[in-house]
């Protein structure tokens, strides 16, 4: 069979083919692409003989034009396959990257923007379409290792400071009720305010529960707590082996105590009982490998893994008229993309 198919996000075939699927992470199912209601998600798939190449990806019409570009939901996505990405044939990819490109210039897509995933490495089926770039470095604990030799890897201060925190009586409990997920919200939106994160970063209540109640994928609000207050949170996913730490925040008058540092550990505990194979903690803010949040990351483990984005200019004359639009004059300096939706 050598087909091509677009799956919308409320058609059922979109988890099917993500459980059938060699390697996924909740960014790639159904449920999280739900939650994007501002604009259209799609599931691209390409079949060849008895493989599949899938790319999630969300269709955005560009402002006053006939025209589209695409890029992808918050976090790590990028392609999946029906088998290995080691082992997808090369006629396979190649009938791939034709028949996505056909459906872009078809679809009058301009521009198409997706971040990968740093443990499934599946940029290879787009090396032929635009260009892969290296952003920053994102942090993993390896579960496959024992949770002795696990610890082992945290940093000196870490250990301390995770004695003192339990001697100091706070704990971990999961969530389980809305009322403690409604303090948990108004404590992310709390520590996002404190670092001036921008608008993306804010989701509406619906979200959160959405998020927590979903159907493809588990999910657990983990808070520390100190005499039954909450002082911190953090949402983790559970996904195809992978735990991914989604969103998480600390309360003003307990950040000297570093109470995530307990939730972390907490999850990696969980983590291992579930036999999970990685902690992903992820990066840096906004692609670096220096600023606190890395450094907080660093601390929990020597595993390293590679972020990068995909970005591909499909139509080089609209590209052009729509930047041209955009900077009457002088096109700034940037890294964003693309380009014409800067500061929009």
């Amino acid at each position: 069979m050598n087909s091509f198919s677009v799956i919308e996000v409320n058609d059922a075939k979109w988890s099917e083919i993500i459980k059938r699927s060699f390697k996924y992470d909740f960014y790639h199912t159904q449920s999280y692409n739900l939650l994007e209601t501002e604009h259209r998600p799609i599931l691209c798939v390409s079949y060849f003989n008895d493989e599949f190449i899938a790319l999630p990806l969300v269709v955005r019409k560009i402002p006053e034009s006939d025209l589209f570009d695409c890029t992808s939901v918050y976090g790590y996505c990028g392609p999946i396959s029906s088998v290995d990405f080691n082992n997808v044939s090369n006629d396979g990819i190649i009938n791939f990257t034709d028949q996505l490109n056909d459906y872009f210039k078809k679809n009058n897509i301009v521009t198409v923007f997706s971040r990968l995933h740093p443990l499934i490495e599946g940029e290879s089926v787009l090396n032929n379409l635009g260009n892969i770039y290296d952003i920053n470095s994102t942090v993993a604990v390896d579960l496959r290792i024992s949770p002795d030799e696990q610890r082992k890897q945290y940093r000196k201060s870490n250990k301390s400071e995770l004695n003192q925190l339990r001697r100091k009586d706070f704990v971990i409990e999961e969530a389980r009720s809305e009322k403690e997920i409604d303090e948990f919200i108004s404590i992310y939106n709390e520590t996002m305010d404190r670092v001036n994160a921008s608008p993306n970063y804010y989701f509406n209540r619906n979200y959160y529960l959405s998020f927590l109640n979903n159907k493809c994928f588990k999910s657990k609000l983990l808070l520390a707590k100190k005499g039954g207050e909450i002082a911190a949170g953090a949402i983790f996913t559970i996904s195809d082996k992978i735990m991914q730490y989604h969103l998480a925040g600390t309360k003003s008058e307990f950040i000297r105590y570093t109470p995530m540092k307990l939730v972390l550990d907490e999850a990696r505990l969980l983590a291992n009982d579930l036999n999970l194979e990685f902690l992903h903690l992820g990066g840096g803010v906004g692609g670096s490998d220096e600023d606190s949040l890395f450094r907080f990351k660093s601390g929990f483990s020597q595993l390293r893994f590679n972020f990068k984005v995909w970005k591909y200019v499909v139509d080089e004359d609209n590209y052009n008229k729509l930047v041209e639009i955009k900077f009457s004059s002088e096109v700034p300096e940037t890294d964003f993309f693309p380009i014409y939706r800067l500061n929009s």
